[in-house]
């Protein structure tokens, strides 16, 4: 890599590693009695992760990888004070106090498989039978994951049950290697957890995936695909892959694979998304499918294609805006709380695209 583009990485990789100062604590250790009424919202979170049980209870879950999947069920707090597409993070040295901020309020864990599915089944069939799969990005702390999937939840009106799949990413900046390689190890794990799901009560599984998410989530449809099951026995539904950070010339492969979908593929792309600006440097100046621009050439996969470049996030690298931006996260809500397949809701697909536009 040519020395003027190793020092734009580095500098990248540095002012990004100066943003975060909140805690990497899930659980506060005193919580700020609070009025319900100061409460926006309380949600159940279904977690299967690949990561290792932290040495501090606190943190849950840390970024060091497990050779089996874990099970967990965190209960979160939304603030009255919340806003659309933000999530309200407590910073180092303030009070748990969920009248202000995200808070998990309780941890469950469970130590096998049966018991854990024996707990999420009740939930989904409490739900109505419609279950939402998150696969996190690059960078991301299990706290992160756990609170981004809560604020989309909540913001989108989501009213199935929501199911976190977070693989061990090593949130630091400068792990990207490190995170490439637990999201190739965590691949068998995502189809296990969608197995699981088609054998659960669940009736539709929508899979809504970040950044290097979209990758675990892309390598484990294709290599269902090879098996001879890739929609999870009729049951998949919508699959969301927001800011792909997935190699072009991968992604296609991958879609050759795994042939033109039955249900919706939806690619959330903007060329103004640096973040995947210094993926693609790291990669080799190789275009990554989240910024590419020839949308005629992805949607001959028999997928659709939303360019979102016009469409304003609030993160600085421009990465997020599938979540932080209030109008877009209520549409994708509404899309996927529609039922009846690719016919019925497609003016909500077309709204989303006439909001990038």
């Amino acid at each position: 890599m040519p020395l003027k583009k190793i020092f734009a990485v580095v500098l990248a990789l540095l002012v990004a590693g100066c943003a975060g100062t909140q805690t990497q604590e899930l659980l506060g250790s005193a919580i700020v009695a609070t009025p319900v009424t100061e409460i926006a919202g309380n949600h159940s979170i279904f977690i299967a992760t690949t990561r290792k049980k932290s040495d501090d209870p606190n943190k849950v879950f840390d970024g060091e990888r497990s050779a089996t999947l874990n099970y967990a069920r965190v209960t979160v707090t939304v603030p009255g004070s919340h806003q659309t597409g933000q999530i309200e993070r407590r910073s180092r040295g303030k009070s748990d106090d969920p009248a202000k901020y995200f808070m998990a309020s309780e941890v469950v864990g469970y130590d096998t498989q049966p018991k854990f599915s024996s707990a999420l089944n009740a939930d989904i069939a409490a739900r109505g039978g419609r279950v939402m799969v998150f696969v996190h990005g690059y960078n991301t702390g299990f706290d992160d994951a756990v609170y981004r999937l809560t604020q989309i939840v909540h913001d989108s009106g989501y009213p199935g049950t929501p199911v976190l799949f977070s693989w061990a990413s090593g949130a630091k900046t400068t792990d990207y290697v490190y995170d490439k390689e637990s999201a190739s190890a965590a691949r068998d794990q995502l189809e296990v957890t969608l197995r699981m799901l088609e054998q659960s009560g669940a009736r539709r599984i929508d899979i809504v995936a970040h950044s290097m998410g979209t990758w675990v989530t892309m390598e484990t449809l294709r290599q269902m695909a090879i098996s001879g099951d890739r929609d999870l026995g009729g049951k998949l539904g919508d699959v969301v892959l927001a800011s792909p950070d997935i190699d072009v010339d991968v992604f296609k492969s991958q879609m050759r694979r795994y042939g033109k979908p039955d249900k919706p593929f939806i690619l959330l792309l903007s060329d103004d998304d640096r973040a995947l600006r210094l993926s693609g440097l790291i990669a080799g100046s190789r275009p990554r499918v989240g910024d590419y621009k020839d949308a005629a050439d992805l949607a001959s996969y028999g997928v659709t294609v939303v360019d979102l470049s016009k469409v304003k996030g609030s993160d600085s690298f421009n990465h997020t805006k599938f979540a932080d931006n209030p109008e877009l996260v209520k549409m994708i809500g509404q899309r996927l709380r529609d039922d009846d397949g690719f016919a019925s809701d497609r003016d909500v697909t077309d709204r989303i695209g006439l909001l990038g536009q």
